[in-house]
């Protein structure tokens, strides 16, 4: 319970809050709906009517939300913001590396709101249709053929015969030759191709399908700022003179009782809404295409094993921290893709880097570019120009704020832990008397042997290092291999057992078979560090992720003397 609240608490409070904020909006606007302005409306629609205005006034909240968790330089000028050390401020940091779920979980809720509104509205213009082809001296009539005057108009939009197509086209024919319907047409063709062509399957084996398409939320929007705009439900405006529940039976006129009910459309509210963040936005893409401009020179390209390339590069007035990503855009390949890649190097090094796998068209094209599987050498001045937007920070920035440190990594998610371990070590063998962080583990699960070779060289450094310094207890790695070895491998990995360097890796730690014991791992980084706040840092597949955040839970304690685990995640 206790790392529950460690680790869940404020993630539910925001939580909390969204969809108290979202269920709030939509019964206040429901309401607003069964007020005596709509009883004529009502009456032609049916409940449909407030089902539709309360999900319309809820997207235009949540289209409010959408774009903020991707300004990317707002989130980094947040979480620079938040520097403080206090407890509170360094949980506000936590969520915002968050963004992406947030993101993911607003347009989620947009979807929602999107069917209940335009399945609503189906009904409403259903009912419209009706009470235009109702029998004559029937409320509905008198309703549907009120006609233009000075002071008010029309409360139902179906002004003229339709058709009378079959299968129900009669109904869609009436609704998009209003402003409202084409453009909600529009709107909700954009969002399906959007969030379909967002799958994870997609987004991982076909980036660019995913880029180009989520470029629709220009059309997204814009349709959004148009679509009330012609005012087609309407409230009535002069209730005082036309009580609808005394007037509904009774003759209307000049010389009545109960004159004619007047009728007002609503002002279009989205763009009140929308304007702030699609304001941000276009400050942020500023800043991107700013930083587009700006020259970056590739002064090394290096090769690794498995498919791996090490792009070194230099900007002036570039300045970086460890753990975070920049994206890259290559011109010769196409003008409009970035990619994210984490960087690779420390902030002491003179250059930053990058580890790209090449397994895509557009790393494949890069890889090419730069000449990796050239036999000549290819001088830097052949290198193609790249822009370089960021560097952004992540959650693995914040492993400078715990005692102690776990970086769990799985395959090629171990980039963004070189620039830590690295800059970490640096602090460190320089007495760095603002370092906080005392111990460090590395915990690193690989399918093959092939995915150690680049990395492992980092890992000899820091362990030559450390030996020479007398600092070896400093870094406590250890590398599974989950699978890749065959019988003459294993034949020769047992051969060498006694061996004081590990036959796959050459280090001096030998690496272990199978899959780490979790509930292994965490009692005894708890017993060795009673009492300490531990940041427990990943980055790799969702599956492992989970169980890393449980059992971060799991092995919390709030008691004296307890260690408190605190479950970070690479999202970018």
């Amino acid at each position: 319970m206790s790392g529950w609240i460690v680790n869940e608490v404020p993630k539910w409070i925001i939580l909390f809050i969204w969809y108290g904020l979202n269920i709030g909006l939509w019964v206040m606007t429901f309401l607003q709906y069964e007020q005596p302005e709509y009883y004529y409306t009502k009456y032609l629609t049916g409940a449909g009517l407030g089902i539709a205005k309360a999900s319309g006034f809820c997207l235009n909240f949540n289209c409010m939300l959408i774009l903020l968790p991707v300004c990317r330089n707002l989130i980094s000028f947040l979480r620079g913001s938040c520097t403080c050390c206090k407890k509170s401020v360094h949980v506000v940091r936590r969520q915002l590396d968050k963004n992406i779920t947030f993101h993911k979980a607003v347009a989620y809720m947009i979807c929602l709101h999107s069917i209940l509104h335009v399945v609503a509205h189906c009904f409403n213009f259903d009912g419209f249709i009706d009470g235009y082809y109702s029998e004559e001296g029937t409320l509905a009539y008198n309703l549907s053929t009120l006609p233009y005057s000075a002071n008010g108009t029309w409360v139902n939009p179906i002004r003229t015969v339709t058709t009378g197509l079959p299968f129900g086209l009669g109904l869609i024919e009436a609704a998009v030759v209003t402003v409202a319907g084409l453009s909600g047409v529009i709107i909700t063709v954009a969002l399906v191709v959007m969030v379909t062509s967002a799958t994870e399957t997609i987004r991982r084996s076909y980036f660019e399908v995913f880029w180009y398409t989520h470029h629709l939320f220009i059309v997204f929007f814009a349709g959004t700022l148009v679509h009330g705009i012609q005012g087609i439900v309407k409230g009535q405006t002069n209730v005082a003179e036309h009580d609808p529940y005394e007037c509904y039976n009774k003759p209307w006129g000049p010389n009545e009782v109960c004159p004619e009910p007047q009728f007002l459309g609503s002002k279009a509210a989205s763009w009140m809404w929308c304007i702030g963040p699609l304001a941000l936005y276009l400050v942020e893409r500023g800043i991107r295409l700013y930083r587009s401009f700006q020259t970056v020179k590739i002064i090394k390209v290096i090769k690794h094993p498995t498919n791996v390339i090490e792009v070194r590069m230099q900007r002036k007035g570039f300045s970086m921290l460890p753990g975070q990503y920049i994206f890259i855009q290559c011109g010769t390949i196409s003008s409009l893709e970035w990619h994210p890649f984490t960087l690779t190097s420390m902030p002491e090094d003179d250059y930053f880097s990058v580890h790209i796998r090449v397994v895509g068209d557009w790393t494949s094209a890069l890889s090419k570019a730069c000449g990796a599987d050239a036999l000549e050498f290819r001088d830097a001045s052949e290198m193609p120009s790249l822009a370089v937007d960021g560097p952004f920070g992540t959650s693995s920035t914040d492993i400078f704020r715990y005692e102690v440190g776990v970086c769990v990594a799985a395959g090629i998610g171990a980039t963004p832990f070189a620039s830590v371990l690295k800059s970490i070590w640096y602090k460190y063998s320089h007495d760095d008397v603002e370092l906080k962080l005392k111990k460090v583990y590395f915990y690193w699960t690989c399918p093959d042997t092939k995915a150690f070779e680049w990395f492992t060289d980092l890992l000899d450094h820091l362990e030559a290092e450390m030996v020479e310094q007398g600092k070896g207890d400093f870094l406590d790695y250890n590398i599974y291999l989950t699978r890749g070895w065959d019988v003459n491998q294993a034949r020769n990995i047992y051969l060498h057992e006694g061996d004081n360097a590990d036959v796959v890796t050459g280090l001096q730690k030998k690496t272990h078979y199978g899959r780490p014991n979790w509930d292994e791992v965490f009692p005894a980084i708890a017993a060795a560090n009673s009492g300490k706040n531990i940041g427990v840092f990943f980055c790799g597949p969702k599956a492992l992720s989970s169980v890393l955040h449980k059992k971060s839970n799991e092995y919390s304690t709030i008691k004296t003397g307890g260690a408190q685990f605190h479950y970070n995640k690479e999202n970018f």
